[in-house]
């Protein structure tokens, strides 16, 4: 078999990048990964940069432009998040990364996100106005209650 040279199928780097990033994308569905934000980067392009990380390992995502101008909060270094994501291969450096479609805010964060909010809508309303709030009498003329028909208060 001296004399024989066997076929080989030399990859470029680009092509093993391309390959690799079509075995991700194909293998993925859109996933639901939590985490927290480093490394984060917001240039003019208005896209966002960071790592999502947890406790033992991390992984770079962007979050596009025409995606951000959907959240309903700055993304900040430390803040726990909850996103929606593609996997795919950036081809020129080879890093694996995710493509963020949605993201919310996990946890404490988010539930002080929709206190605040309500807090807003009904400051708008007016209802922490001093000006609209009434004394309660000392003795007040008629008490309601409010409970079911069959309910132990009646």
């Amino acid at each position: 078999m001296a004399g024989i040279e066997r076929q080989r199928d030399i990859f470029t780097v680009s092509r093993l990048n391309m390959e690799v990033r079509s075995a991700l994308e194909g293998s993925f569905p859109l996933l639901w990964i939590s985490g927290e934000i480093s490394n984060l980067a917001m240039p003019r392009s208005g896209h966002v940069y960071f790592s999502l990380k947890d406790s033992q390992a991390q992984v770079r995502a962007a979050l596009f432009r025409n995606k951000r101008n959907f959240l309903r909060f700055a993304p900040e270094n430390g803040m726990q998040v909850i996103v929606r994501a593609r996997v795919t291969l950036y081809e020129p450096r080879g890093d694996y990364q995710l493509i963020v479609e949605q993201m919310e805010m996990a946890g404490e964060g988010a539930l002080r996100q929709q206190v605040e909010q309500l807090r807003q809508k009904l400051d708008t309303e007016g209802l922490f106005d001093a000006a609209a709030k009434q004394e309660i009498p000392p003795f007040p003329a008629s008490v309601g209650v409010m409970t079911s028909a069959s309910g132990a208060a009646l």
